[in-house]
């Protein structure tokens, strides 16, 4: 199962995400993507993030979750265009902690703690 929370759309690279792509074969309705417009703020983000993650434990009754994050979410970011706090990534990753599972943070040493995708296995 990933959920993905992303830029879609307009030539973004590399162009997959669409909210229509649930999956192949087996892994038909394991994949929930999240095209997100730019500028996203905290506020919004959150309102998006939070019910998304909630009907998706529900649904799917995972019993690990692997985060892997990416600093091009933030506001400051040049490559990106959503405008993000830190904090904001910090309350995303304060809700898979409620969630009581494990978690698996895959995150380059170079980069700053944010969220950017979501894998459920």
């Amino acid at each position: 199962m990933t959920v993905s929370f992303h830029k879609f759309g307009n030539g973004f690279f590399p162009g997959t995400g669409d909210m229509y792509e649930v999956g192949a074969r087996e892994g038909t309705n394991y994949s929930i993507n999240v095209p997100l417009k730019d500028g996203i703020d905290d506020v919004n983000y959150m309102h998006i993030f939070k019910p998304v993650m909630e009907s998706v434990m529900l649904h799917y009754q995972p019993s690990v979750i692997v985060l892997q994050c990416g600093a091009d979410s933030l506001g400051c970011d040049r490559l990106g265009c959503f405008n993000l706090s830190i904090k904001q990534h910090g309350d995303c990753v304060e809700v898979g902690t409620t969630l009581r599972l494990p978690i698996q943070f895959n995150i380059p040493r170079y980069m700053i703690v944010t969220w950017y995708h979501v894998a459920i296995t």
